[in-house]
C-alpha cells in the first residue's frame, strides 16, 4: 500500500463542512478530505437517509465485508441488490468537485444546502436540514452512548 494509503488509515476522515450543491449536482469536497481520495470516490447510499462515500482503500474494504454476504440469504441478497444498484464511482473535476447522480440526489434529499460530515473510513453527504434535525435528536445521547459503547 502506499504511503497515502498509509496515512489514510491514520488519520481518517472527520470533521464538518457546509457546501452548497450547484443545480447540475456538482458538491465541492474539502481539500482535507479530497487529499485522502486520489482521483475518484465511491458513493452509494448510506443509512439515515444521506450518501456514503469512500476512496479506493475504503470501498474496497467495505466491498470485502459485502462479498462476505451469504447469496442464499433473502435479506442479504436484498440489501446487496439495494447498495449496489445506487453505487457510483465518481472522479473528481479539476476544482475538486464530484457531480453526483440523479438517483443518488434524490435518495437522500439533496438540493443545495449539504453538510458533509467525516465518520472515519468514509464520509457521508447530508442534506442540511436532515442533518441538523439528525443531530438535535440524537446529541442528547452522546454520554450514555459513549458510555454503552465502551463496555462492548
Amino acid at each position: 500500500m502506499a504511503e497515502s494509503g498509509k496515512r489514510w488509515w491514520i488519520l481518517g476522515f472527520f470533521g464538518e463542512y457546509r457546501h452548497n450543491m450547484d443545480t447540475k449536482g456538482r458538491l465541492s469536497i474539502p481539500s482535507k478530505m479530497r487529499n485522502q481520495c486520489g482521483s475518484l470516490v465511491y458513493v452509494t447510499r448510506g443509512n439515515e437517509g444521506c450518501l456514503n462515500v469512500y476512496n479506493e482503500e475504503g470501498w474496497n474494504a467495505y466491498y470485502q465485508g459485502l462479498a462476505q454476504l451469504s447469496q442464499r440469504k433473502k435479506e442479504a441478497r436484498k440489501f446487496l441488490r439495494l447498495v449496489q444498484s445506487k453505487t457510483h464511482d465518481i472522479e473528481f473535476d479539476k476544482t475538486g468537485r464530484i457531480n453526483i447522480p440523479a438517483d443518488l440526489r434524490s435518495l437522500a434529499g439533496l438540493e443545495k444546502e449539504c453538510v458533509i460530515i467525516g465518520v472515519g473510513d468514509h464520509m457521508e453527504i447530508w442534506n442540511q436540514q436532515k442533518w441538523e434535525s439528525y443531530y438535535e435528536e440524537n446529541d442528547a445521547d452522546f454520554d450514555e452512548l459513549s458510555e454503552m459503547l465502551e463496555e462492548e
